[in-house]
């Protein structure tokens, strides 16, 4: 496995609890990286050598506003081209959007705010837009997550995936289709990712909630050079023949129809949770660990 990007999850709690969210954010869920765990990921993420693109997401990153500052100049020090993902709470105007945002001007190659109506009331929402203006004086790159509602289909939005709170809060708002016609993930490359998922735990996640391993236990450089995709006990049904496989092989029995793949292989892999506690990890992203 070859990595150029590392998405750092530098906490789980957000100001929203989006019906969409695929790590059950909230203001509720547990969950946040400390400065030295970031800087034991990003000084690992150097030893790699491969990877160029850090970014830092969550739940909801400005809400540790001074540690994603600290950690956002740490990354570029050490060379990385460095992002952030937000909602855009904090923009309540645009003196304050600027504000919050000068700090990582300079530090930060893109901005990707997220604005549809899971997070608020209207598709551009004002904060998304004081965020525009603040950027764009700031010259900071920026870009829009807008994800489509239940049966919504249009080129300039993110499909829904039914995986983590979509699973359980919007599945049953669509047509349903056979389980067994869901031969193969649509959306990621298991067999070489090109980019993983880090959060505050240290499961490095291939995809939400399928682990490699944990970086703080096992060195990123190890766990990446052992990666056998065919050898792992979900990737490899996976590969092999999709959720379908995945139910298959481990002896799940499915429900007659699922909303789409995300939402077969999630409800399976919850079922197999017992099973592989340190691969179907962590709690956060199967919606057990909120306080």
């Amino acid at each position: 496995m070859t990595l150029s990007g590392l998405h750092v999850l530098l906490t789980y709690q957000c100001t929203f609890a989006c019906d969409h969210c695929f790590v059950w954010g909230s203001p509720q869920q547990s969950g946040t990286l400390r400065l030295r765990q970031i800087r034991e990921i990003l000084e690992q993420a150097g030893d790699l050598g491969t990877v160029g693109r850090i970014y830092f997401e969550g739940g909801e990153p400005f809400l540790y506003y001074a540690v994603l500052v600290r950690a956002a100049a740490e990354a570029a020090d050490r060379g990385f081209e460095v992002g952030v993902v937000t909602n855009g709470y904090w923009a309540t105007d645009l003196e304050d959007a600027l504000t919050w945002l000068r700090p990582l001007a300079g530090l930060i190659q893109g901005l990707s705010v997220s604005s549809d109506l899971y997070h608020w009331d209207e598709a551009l929402s004002q904060q998304v837009q004081n965020v525009q203006a603040a950027a764009d004086q700031l010259s900071v790159p920026l870009g829009t997550i807008s994800v489509a509602q239940p049966g919504e289909e249009s080129a300039s939005l993110a499909s829904l995936m039914f995986r983590g709170r979509a699973a359980e809060k919007l599945a049953h708002l669509v047509p349903h289709h056979p389980w067994r016609t869901f031969t193969a993930c649509p959306y990621e490359d298991l067999r070489d990712p090109g980019r993983v998922h880090v959060g505050p735990l240290g499961y490095v996640q291939l995809c939400q909630g399928i682990a490699l391993g944990n970086l703080f236990h096992i060195p990123l450089a190890d766990l990446c050079a052992a990666y056998d995709p065919d050898s792992h006990p979900i990737v490899g049904p996976l590969l092999d023949g999709g959720p379908a496989e995945l139910a298959r092989r481990h002896g799940v029995t499915p429900k007659t129809a699922y909303a789409d793949a995300c939402h077969l292989c999630y409800e399976t892999r919850r079922a197999l949770r017992q099973r592989y506690p340190e691969v179907l990890a962590p709690d956060q992203v199967y919606g057990l660990a909120a306080t």
